[in-house]
């Protein structure tokens, strides 16, 4: 990855690259905004495939520097305030004055800043979080086509009528770019859309994103037209359908690429949906916390609780030495049917205003998670619950309006929780900290049971090269064998 940074003498502030050999403060959190540095070498580029396109690199700098920190951008500054048009007197001061008003990444060719710790949130001001909607969408039911007739017709036609649909799963934004990727905003997120004759993916691609993703919710009514349709891709995960008289057409999905049609979605308002339109509704599996306990290993549910725990943000590595992060959370969930809680791994949804602003004495609904009894040591009988692809998490504030507010299990949590005391389940809350779950097995012999010891120790050598390698908030566990040579206390 690349990094651009936005520098400031305390006159003026101007955005720079970040040299990759500079990367590993990044990666630390040693460079992060409020950090002081002294610039000790910085350079200008100049990017060929890019006309008058150049930038500020910064290639060495001093963590600390305090007052005498960015001289260099300093003594731009005072240029610049002496005259004000003494960088337009040059090609090169208009390239660079350019390149400064920019609000794209300055190098890579890439139309989009990526959040910095994962790379599956939406970021920056290029995402509309609330699309403005149409005052008024003209749905002319005779010219539509079903999904069930688009999957009988789609290899004979080119242009196809319109569609009518409600989104009924929604999943995380997934980033695919790579360095030899040429697409300015390589990301997409896949949709499965209903109609009264069945249910088909459907995947949003590339710029598209930013101007949708967040305004497509699940329950959405869209009408679209000039959209492309194709093999689906069968390696994807898949939400689970909780209505079992639905059919589902999973061989072929509906593509939303701008690159290929000029793709048109029109998203109805809530109060022109027609009953005649017999749009499914969507269908939860709200279960209690006492019903857990008799639940498989991997069977999908979606719950709603207090929140009376919040652990810290944490990262994984998706894969070794790779820079792609998962970021998650522990967090407990009481909904009065046990003494016991929901234990909730949850992974970052796509949804980082939500995902951020989780805190006890919150009301939280998960949709889309999945049991995990699987690997649990002898200390442990209880299973937790941890997101999926396709889970979205809610909560209070974000509840108006969601299809699941008329559930039997979410009305009945409702009337429990007007029975509780404040103060009460005030008192049983707990914020921040780190929470080690699954726990530890008891013996050595088990935890290696399912694989040899050798994978898993560390020698006390390479200890020190395991925690330098560590990134911010990452997340490992390290296994060392010795021998105990003094206990203090």
């Amino acid at each position: 990855y690349l990094y651009d940074v936005t520098l400031t003498d305390g006159a003026c502030q101007a955005k720079a690259h970040l040299a990759p050999d500079l990367n590993c403060l990044v990666y630390r959190n040693a460079l992060r905004a409020g950090s002081h540095i002294r610039i000790t070498r910085c350079s200008l580029v100049y990017e060929e495939m890019r006309l008058s396109h150049c930038f500020l690199q910064v290639e060495a700098l001093e963590l600390g520097g305090g007052e005498d920190s960015l001289s260099v951008l300093r003594n731009i500054s005072n240029q610049t305030r002496a005259s004000p048009y003494n960088l337009t007197a040059t090609q090169r001061g208009r390239d660079i004055l350019n390149t400064l008003q920019l609000e794209t990444p300055l190098k890579g060719g890439r139309t989009h800043y990526l959040p910095l710790w994962n790379n599956n949130d939406p970021h920056g001001g290029k995402w509309n979080a609330n699309r403005p909607l149409a005052p008024d969408v003209q749905v002319n039911v005779s010219g539509l086509i079903t999904l069930q007739g688009l999957m009988m017709t789609w290899r004979n036609n080119l242009d196809f009528p319109r569609l009518l649909v409600r989104i009924m799963h929604k999943s995380r934004l997934r980033y695919y770019g790579r360095i030899t990727t040429k697409i300015n905003c390589p990301i997409q997120a896949y949709f499965e859309v209903a109609d009264k004759s069945g249910m088909m993916p459907m995947v949003l691609w590339n710029s598209l994103c930013p101007e949708w993703y967040q305004s497509l919710n699940i329950g959405t009514v869209l009408l679209l037209h000039r959209y492309a349709v194709k093999p689906s891709y069968q390696k994807r995960t898949w939400a689970t359908p909780f209505d079992p008289q639905m059919k589902s057409f999973r061989t072929i999905e509906i593509s939303l690429n701008p690159q290929h049609l000029c793709t048109v979605l029109q998203i109805v308002p809530a109060e022109q949906i027609k009953p005649e339109w017999e749009l499914p509704e969507v269908k939860y599996n709200f279960i209690s916390r006492l019903e857990l306990e008799k639940l498989p290993h991997a069977y999908t549910c979606d719950i709603i609780g207090l929140v009376t725990f919040v652990g810290r943000c944490e990262r994984l590595r998706k894969k070794a030495d790779s820079e792609d992060f998962f970021l998650y959370r522990w967090v407990h969930v009481v909904d009065g049917s046990s003494d016991q809680p929901f234990i909730l791994e949850l992974f970052s949804t796509s949804q980082p205003e939500t995902f951020e602003h989780i805190h006890p004495m919150t009301y939280l609904v998960c949709t889309q998670m999945r049991v995990v009894r699987e690997n649990l040591s002898s200390r442990t009988n209880s299973p937790y619950l941890t997101t999926s692809n396709e889970s979205q998490i809610f909560i209070t504030g974000c509840h108006k309006g969601q299809p699941y507010t008329w559930n039997p299990q979410v009305k009945h949590f409702i009337q429990w929780i007007k029975g509780q005391r404040e103060k009460e389940m005030l008192s049983k809350c707990k914020v921040g900290g780190y929470f080690s779950f699954p726990p530890v097995p008891a013996t050595f012999s088990e935890y290696c049971k399912n694989a040899a010891a050798e994978t898993f120790l560390t020698s006390t050598n390479e200890l020190k090269k395991e925690i330098e390698k560590l990134h911010y908030r990452e997340h490992k566990r390290i296994l060392i064998q010795g021998v105990i040579g003094a206990v203090q206390y």
